[in-house]
């Protein structure tokens, strides 16, 4: 297989099922800002090679699930409204995602105040993953009833969460240090 087309060379893409649709669609802007999201989530995952604590493993292996579901979304935002979706999120991909959320932040302590993106990379990187999600949750309600799912706008709400959880739970292992919020600058 051949990595380029030249098919979008004219700022066309196709969508899942070939609809042609211009590289800026709504459509476009939406999973392609889940792909960025799933990028910026294995880069800060990268920087945990090294590091060593109980639970790493576990930890690793629920990121990954919640890549791969990620990437899963996109293709649904890229499949047209109404066309089958070959693999569908589910209310169970979300309620997995919740426990996750409820096991990292028992072992946290409460937040008094906000904090700042900081830390060990991996944390800080999972906070700029957290930002991008958001962007890709504004996008895709921006499509309104052109979603195949209504679960997906769930989704990625859900995942800016366990990603900002993640960030903290990934300092307390490593040694990172949270910064919190001077509200007097």
């Amino acid at each position: 297989m051949r990595i380029y087309t030249r098919s979008g060379d004219k700022g066309q893409t196709s969508l899942i099922y070939g609809n042609r649709v211009a590289k800026n669609d709504l459509r476009v802007e939406a999973y392609g800002t889940c792909d960025e999201a799933n990028s910026a989530i294995g880069l800060a995952l990268s920087h945990l090679r090294k590091e060593d604590w109980n639970g790493k493993d576990a930890f690793m292996e629920e990121m990954q699930k919640i890549q791969t579901i990620l990437f899963h979304v996109g293709a649904e935002l890229a499949t047209p409204k109404g066309k089958e979706v070959q693999w569908q999120l589910k209310q169970e991909h979300i309620d997995a995602m919740e426990r996750a959320i409820d096991e990292w932040d028992q072992d946290l302590a409460p937040l008094k105040n906000f904090i700042l993106p900081s830390g060990h990379q991996a944390s800080a990187g999972l906070h700029l993953a957290r930002t991008v999600v958001r962007r890709a949750e504004r996008t895709a309600v921006g499509l309104g009833d052109e979603i195949n799912n209504p679960l997906v706008i769930t989704y990625l709400n859900r995942l800016s969460d366990l990603l900002f959880v993640a960030a903290r739970y990934i300092n307390k292992h490593t040694g990172g240090t949270e910064t919190p919020l001077n509200p007097d600058v």
